[in-house]
């Protein structure tokens, strides 16, 4: 699985021809991405047909913040366009996850609701949380849980790389169920170890992006990491 921001229908359509899986939109990468307007979501969803999971952040950093009521009614317009995959994730004043938030939240977009539940990622908060084992397990219940994005480590992928193993290793436990997928600082040089300890999940942002974040998304950036994808899983 190759996930790739998106924050325009533009570079929606470079990432999927440059092979990803599927796109995570965004608005405001100077916030580290915050929710996206229902008429970008519309445009992108039109644009291609990769799956879309959509930002629900108001505000820069890990708490609900005083725009919570309002990013419930912005998720709820959002689900009313057609969007099923959210990104979300908030944590509480000690480091521990707002459970409160998160549920209140994935209820307004319908995860919960059966056979057509919507899914969602928790986000990198993961990575600022003061008990990563303690979140997840806390987590474990919520309905339509499938991914945590992450690191291993605030710092990024080179310091998280031990618990980003480790973890690998704990899959299907009791709060692990949910997949790996690895983002924040992720180079191709990252891959050879995760993937050989069993993780196929991978976010890119700034990778996909030679110019920066003031320039798009570049199809033959996305498609160098399809093509390392793609080869065999290394031994072991």
């Amino acid at each position: 699985m190759l996930e790739v921001i998106a924050l325009t229908p533009t570079d929606a359509i470079a990432a999927q021809a440059g092979g990803a899986d599927r796109l995570e939109l965004v608005t405001d990468m100077a916030a580290d991405g915050l929710t996206p307007s229902r008429e970008t979501f519309a445009a992108v969803r039109s644009a291609v047909d990769l799956p879309v999971r959509v930002m629900l952040r108001a505000s820069d950093g890990f708490a609900t913040g005083n725009a919570f009521d309002a990013l419930c009614e912005a998720a709820a317009a959002l689900h009313s366009e057609g969007a099923d995959e959210f990104v979300l994730g908030f944590l509480a004043d000690d480091g521990g996850v707002d459970l409160a938030a998160v549920t209140a939240l994935t209820e307004v977009v319908g995860a919960g609701g059966g056979v057509d539940e919507s899914r969602w990622t928790f986000h990198r908060a993961i990575d600022r949380a003061a008990d990563r084992d303690g979140l997840r397990k806390r987590l474990a219940d919520i309905p339509g849980l499938d991914t945590y994005l992450t690191a291993g480590s605030a710092r990024g992928v080179d310091d998280g790389l031990p618990t980003l193993l480790a973890e690998a290793e704990r899959a299907g436990t009791p709060g692990y169920e949910a997949h790996i997928m690895v983002g924040g600082g992720l180079r191709l040089d990252h891959l050879p170890a995760l993937r050989a300890a069993g993780i196929n999940a991978f976010h890119i942002g700034g990778a996909a992006r030679p110019d920066g974040w003031s320039g798009p998304v570049d199809a033959t950036a996305v498609g160098q990491w399809r093509t390392v994808l793609d080869a065999p899983v290394p031994v072991a």
